[in-house]
Order: C-alpha cells, then structure tokens, then sequence
C-alpha cells in the first residue's frame, strides 16, 4: 500500500485552500492511501486483448440538452454569500 503522510495532505489541503481538522487529515490521508492501492491494483492488469476505442452501446444516449429558465432566483440564489450586479462573487484564487 503507498503511504500518504499527514504532511502531504496538509500540504495538498494548504494548496487546495481547505481547512481539515486533525480527525479529518488521518482519514483522508486513508482514503488517499486506498485510492493508489486502487490505481496500483488497476496497472498490473494485462489489458492488451482490450480495445480501448470500443465502447459498451447500451449507455449511450443522452438526454436531451434543453435550456429552461429557472423562474424562482430568489431560491436560486439562496446559498451564494456574495452577489454583484446579479452575478455570483466568488474570492479571489490566483495571487
């Protein structure tokens, strides 16, 4: 199993601007470790009888992509911390 330090997660936390408590930096320094196992599991299969450009023909439609106005903005809007001339105000991320 690869080992995700506490560190590394602080570190890719810090980057990410999220803030984590301690119980929540073990966890997730778990969950990362769990997902390259997965990754590393996923590398040692043999795939090359696999044709990667075929693809499974039951899951391919869509649904339709139809514009709709959403008529209740006041419900719409009732999670967002800032607005702006009727646009969302999100912080500033590139320094």
């Amino acid at each position: 199993m690869e080992h995700v330090s506490v560190e590394e997660v602080k570190h890719i936390a810090k980057l990410a601007k999220l803030g984590f408590t301690e119980e929540e930096t073990l966890k997730i320094a778990k969950e990362f470790e769990a997902i390259l196992t997965h990754f590393k599991t996923i590398d040692n299969l043999d795939l090359n009888d696999v044709d990667l450009n075929e693809f499974d023909e039951v899951n391919t439609e869509f649904r339709k992509d139809i514009p709709e106005v959403f008529e209740d903005k006041k419900k719409l809007m009732q999670n967002v911390k800032s607005l702006r001339d009727g646009a969302i105000e999100v912080p500033k991320i590139i320094e």
